[in-house]
């Protein structure tokens, strides 16, 4: 019976992997995002000086650095975006910062009951990381494999396929 209670917590925390994952593509793809607008106004925008590759000396001072100038840089495109655009960018971040924080969640609790399973078989660690990494990609895989059949039921264009 431990086995089997071990498989039900490692497919269920998977699921909630690869759930969370589908549903931000399927939100995130319907979120009015008028990206020519955006792209135009960040072309419009000079970008600060580039950081001098010789801080990566420094790693922690190139990191502020760059962060710095990317903080800059976003501040000046925001200025010129009309507040429609703006609340746009706005509301697609939010939304993607959520679903990140549910599917690392889920991921955490995958990674517990991988390991779970992996205690009962006593498997290396190199099997443990190796079946995180397949069902990682499992996860994303069901995710355009489902959104790209929905593209192609639907009769249109994949993204990125004009």
């Amino acid at each position: 019976m431990d086995v089997i209670i071990a498989w039900s917590g490692f497919l269920g925390a998977w699921l909630l992997v690869a759930g969370p994952i589908y549903q931000a593509a399927i939100e995130l793809e319907e979120e009015d995002v008028e990206r020519d607008v955006i792209a135009d106004a960040s072309a419009t925008v000079e970008a600060p000086p580039r950081v001098s590759p010789w801080w990566w000396l420094l790693p922690p001072v190139a990191y502020l650095l760059h962060r710095r100038r990317g903080r800059v840089y976003r501040q000046s495109v925001m200025e010129v975006l009309a507040p429609e655009h703006l609340e746009q960018i706005i509301r697609f971040g939010n939304k993607a910062t959520g679903w990140l924080f549910v599917a690392l969640g889920a991921f955490f609790i995958a990674v517990k009951e991988t390991w779970e399973v992996g205690e009962i078989y006593h498997w290396p660690v190199i099997i443990f990381w190796s079946l995180i990494i397949v069902m990682l990609i499992a996860s994303a895989v069901n995710t355009i494999v489902r959104m790209r059949r929905t593209h192609v039921m639907l009769g249109e264009p994949a993204p990125g396929r004009a």
